[in-house]
């Protein structure tokens, strides 16, 4: 072989390997410089409801942190499902993220088995936002002054006993009191928390076990009236309302949760920027507090912690409906 066809090779070699780097340069610069355009926070219920106000509050301060606007989009339907279902068909980059309830993450996979994404394996945990108990409402007018009596009351007026759920989490912690209880009630669905709420202060529907969110301002102003919180504990903004232990009901025990989750396969570097930001905002005092007001504990597990509690959710669920023999309807 000759010097100058060897170099002529060389030369050759080294202008493609020049004419290729930016190609592997680029998305490293880009994964370093993330974000470089608005992030969509996508909510899997109408506006108004606890997690569109969750997606709100933080997603507010996320973008003051990472310099860049969160943009809420509320796709509703499927009891929270189409959300989810919507995110996993989105680029993993980083710029679709998914505000995720417990009934979306946990209860669905307990429920249906044929969703058409994996909240263990479509998924990966990116921050919680807040944990926390639900809280049972029921019409301001209705005579009942506690829960027993209007357990009572509802067994009594069995054309009357429906309530209102927007999301499975919330259909099966009603069905758990109803198992436990032997209250009558016909499940009326609605698309948000907040339309359950508005629909017993309506009078179309006697109850609803609800997020606090939405339910303790109307609580507060006297529009409904707080019967139980769910759990062995009281709300600290409720201190007036006893636990479903208090009430005579210790095994309805349901805590649910919110989280914020990107695609699987997300770049790292991406994902470690919004983690960070996003434990940054819920933590942020200003932020924190008005979760707090809203009845919910901010945060409350690291990723993996939250991993590792999503896939508890699913097993204990799952026992819940296999021992209640409740069957939901896709």
């Amino acid at each position: 072989m000759s010097v100058g066809h060897f170099t002529r090779r060389s030369i050759l070699s080294a202008a493609t390997m020049l004419a290729t780097a930016p190609a592997v340069i680029a998305p490293a610069r880009a994964q370093s410089d993330f974000p470089t355009r608005p992030i969509r926070l996508v909510v899997g219920f109408a506006a108004g409801g606890g997690n569109d106000i969750f997606a709100r509050l933080v997603g507010a301060k996320v973008s003051e942190i990472l310099g860049q606007p969160v943009v809420v989009e509320n796709k509703p339907g499927a009891g929270g499902r189409l959300a989810p279902e919507y995110v996993t068909q989105q680029p993993a980059d980083g710029y679709t993220l998914f505000v995720g309830p417990s009934g979306a993450m946990a209860v669905a996979a307990a429920i249906y088995h044929d969703l058409k994404y994996s909240p263990t394996k479509s998924f990966v945990p990116v921050a919680m936002i807040a944990h926390f108990p639900l809280i049972m409402v029921i019409g301001a007018d209705n005579p009942s002054k506690n829960l027993k009596e209007f357990i009572a009351w509802m067994k009594a007026h069995p054309d009357k006993a429906n309530y209102g759920s927007s999301s499975p989490a919330f259909t099966i912690t009603t069905e758990l009191l109803k198992l436990k209880t032997g209250m009558p009630g016909t499940m009326i669905p609605y698309k948000s928390s907040n339309e359950m709420i508005l629909s017993v202060i309506q009078g179309q529907t006697a109850m609803t076990i609800a997020d606090g969110p939405p339910t303790v301002p109307q609580v507060k102003a006297g529009k409904v009236k707080a019967l139980a919180v769910t759990g062995a504990e009281r709300s600290s903004l409720l201190p007036d309302v006893p636990s479903m232990a208090e009430a005579g009901y210790p095994s309805v025990d349901v805590h649910l949760w919110s989280g914020v989750f990107a695609p699987m396969g997300a770049p790292a570097p991406a994902l470690a920027k919004l983690r960070k930001a996003f434990n940054d905002a819920i933590h942020d005092p200003g932020v924190s507090s008005k979760l707090s007001a809203m009845a919910v504990d901010p945060g409350g597990a690291t990723p993996d912690q939250f991993e590792k509690l999503i896939q508890s959710d699913i097993a204990k669920f799952a026992d819940v409906v296999k021992a209640a023999n409740l069957k939901f309807e896709d």
